[in-house]
């Protein structure tokens, strides 16, 4: 003990303490997107080689942990892509990684007067269909392309525009079922299926809009906008949360936030 003290230096408290930071990272990035059993799981296994291996030294039981723990990467890869996937999605939408990106590549030529004409015909046409309790459901893309999702749905390729947002939700209108995808000045496609969030910890009153917007958050980094049938609430998803009731300033800023952090 005496001669590992000896050695311990200030390379290794930052090497310590890097590690401890990306564990909690990961932790909390596996939370958001339901996985944390499965982290906890692999941290258990991993625990227990490191004091059979190495505390222990059991040669036999060592050896064959150690050939689980050299194959065990690629079996998790198989059994648990869709959650490595949502995982790296949700490192990859991070603020800080974005910002990092945003420094060395800083976007050009983005005005208030144009950030201004993107967001508007959305957020009269959200407040307009919350004042007559008529549900929404829009996806935002921004760097995470949403092209599969477009696929389940029916394609439109037209001008964004208040009143076609409000006629496509319009309770007799054949498309208002589903999601409409908006990608870049366009709306891309209606009436699409989006993925739905499994997380148990979901408020009940919240119905199946605001778990495929949840959904959808958690697999890419879309701002998703939500308007409630029940209440008219205005909510918005993104990155695996939801924030519920919001103004139509807030909800202006979120949607000029997110097209100034797209990147392409």
């Amino acid at each position: 003990m005496s001669n590992i003290l000896n050695h311990f230096g200030i390379k290794d408290a930052i090497d310590i303490l890097l590690v401890a930071v990306f564990l909690y990272e990961i932790y909390r990035l596996m939370k958001k997107t339901g996985t944390t059993t499965i982290f906890l799981g692999v941290l258990a296994f991993v625990a227990l080689w490191l004091v059979i291996s190495q505390v222990l030294d059991m040669r036999l039981m060592g050896a064959i942990l150690d050939k689980l723990i050299s194959g065990g990467f690629i079996l998790l890869v198989i059994v648990f892509q869709k959650e490595i996937r949502s995982l790296l999605q949700a490192v990859g939408s991070h603020k800080s990684f974005m910002a990092l990106i945003k420094f060395f590549l800083p976007k050009m030529g983005s005005t208030t007067d144009g950030n201004l004409s993107y967001a508007m015909p959305i957020v009269m046409a959200s407040m307009d269909m919350s004042k007559r309790k008529e549900g929404a459901l829009i996806a935002i893309q921004r760097t995470v392309l949403l092209d599969k999702f477009v696929e389940t749905g029916e394609e439109l390729d037209a001008i964004l525009s208040t009143q076609l947002i409000k006629n496509i939700f319009f309770k007799n209108s054949p498309l208002h079922d589903g999601a409409m995808i908006i990608v870049g000045k366009k709306i891309k496609a209606a009436s699409c299926i989006l993925p739905v969030s499994q997380r148990q910890d979901i408020p009940p009153h919240l119905g199946l809009r605001h778990r495929s917007a949840l959904g959808l958050s958690e697999e890419t980094d879309a701002l998703v906008i939500i308007v409630s049938e029940e209440t008219g609430c205005i909510s918005v998803a993104h990155r695996g949360e939801l924030e519920e009731n919001i103004s139509a300033e807030d909800l202006q800023k979120k949607i000029i936030s997110a097209k100034n952090e797209n990147l392409t």
